[in-house]
């Protein structure tokens, strides 16, 4: 995929502030028709990040409103024995991803499945389609154990959730794929934003990138291309020095400290991979309400120009490997400002590919 050329083309990050997959979907394939993604819409519980990903893994009950993998009852090892015989049959047996327990169920996936419905309608191929799985640093210190644990510190449910993320990422970018478009995958890690503080003293570098480097595995796997989005800042060196092919980070607010790695962005790009420039502001309402257009596309010129001055990259190559997204998910906002975001991400977007 070094070659694949986005040239500022508009991406969206997952959520919406909605209750209808129908019209979100066409929302979505209204302000990004070439490169769309499916949405999750986090008024229903069941859609949240967390929650999403849970069902099929050992120790998880539907009984439980919790985000919570119980190792202590009965059952537990003979689910935990099935839940790897099962990924085992996936990965060397070929057995069928998309009926396993690691495709997302009809309840929890109602946005993934009416994003399909609503492609295959258009009868028409997509530059790319895209689609998200939470990354392993966010959902294992979320998910804990019945001893209030994350379980990001438990080996056994650690792997168990890294590879039921890394295969549904590959099953979503399996269904891209077949439809003859390029499958991007987001690793969405807000968990990021809090690496090295007190709350993750003891998780290392290795950790996130092993954990990280996983999911991407499969996901090349099915030759689509891995995304990392972390909505704050981040020690960006450990991912741009990892294998993952689009960097997504907010623009807006934290470019001073994703600028302060010259060399290493300098080296990503160079090996035809790809920024994801999150510049159109998701925060506050009161802040995307008082965004243009032409004040939006100043800023990210005076940041691609810093950029170019610092790497010694030429503007046009930095454009060329360059998404136009927002900072954020907007499924926290009014719907107001929710699709005033699109509506900016998709502006700023056809102002740089008309130039």
């Amino acid at each position: 995929m070094k070659n694949f050329k986005v040239n500022g083309l508009p991406l969206l990050i997952g959520s919406l502030p909605m209750d209808s997959h129908e019209k979100a979907t066409k929302l979505v394939l209204e302000h990004t028709p070439d490169i769309p993604l499916w949405v999750q819409l986090p008024h229903n519980k069941e859609e949240g990040m967390i929650p999403q990903f849970l069902p099929g893994l050992p120790g998880f009950s539907h009984n439980s409103e919790k985000s919570l993998l119980d190792t202590s009852t009965p059952e537990f090892d003979e689910e935990f024995l099935a839940f790897f015989e099962e990924y085992l049959s996936v990965t060397e047996s070929r057995a069928d991803l998309g009926t396993s327990r690691f495709a997302l169920s009809g309840t929890r996936g109602k946005g993934f499945f009416e994003f399909l419905k609503q492609i295959d309608e258009k009868n028409r191929l997509f530059i790319a389609l895209k689609g998200q799985v939470t990354g392993p640093i966010t959902f294992g210190t979320a998910v804990k154990d019945e001893n209030d644990k994350d379980i990001f510190y438990n080996d056994l449910l650690k792997d168990a959730a890294i590879k039921k993320l890394a295969l549904n990422a590959r099953w979503q970018a399996h269904e891209f794929s077949k439809r003859g478009a390029v499958p991007i995958i987001f690793i969405d890690e807000p968990a990021l934003a809090g690496f090295g503080t007190s709350a993750y003293i003891t998780i290392t570098k290795e950790d996130v990138i092993q954990s990280i480097e996983e999911i991407i595995l499969e996901i090349h796997a099915e030759n689509g291309l891995a995304g990392v989005h972390v909505c704050a800042n981040t020690e960006w060196d450990m991912l741009l020095g990892s294998r993952i092919d689009i960097i997504s980070f907010d623009a807006y607010s934290f470019f001073d400290k994703f600028i302060l790695y010259p060399e290493m962005i300098k080296t990503y790009l160079g090996q035809g991979k790809i920024l994801a420039w999150g510049i159109v502001p998701t925060a506050k309402a009161e802040v995307i309400a008082a965004q243009t257009t032409q004040g939006l596309v100043h800023l990210l010129h005076d940041q691609m120009d810093e950029l170019s001055l610092k790497t010694g990259i030429d503007k046009e190559s930095i454009i060329s490997q360059s998404f136009i997204t927002p900072s954020c998910g907007t499924g926290s906002l009014d719907l107001d400002s929710a699709i005033t975001v699109l509506k900016l991400t998709r502006e700023v977007s056809d102002f740089f590919r008309q130039k």
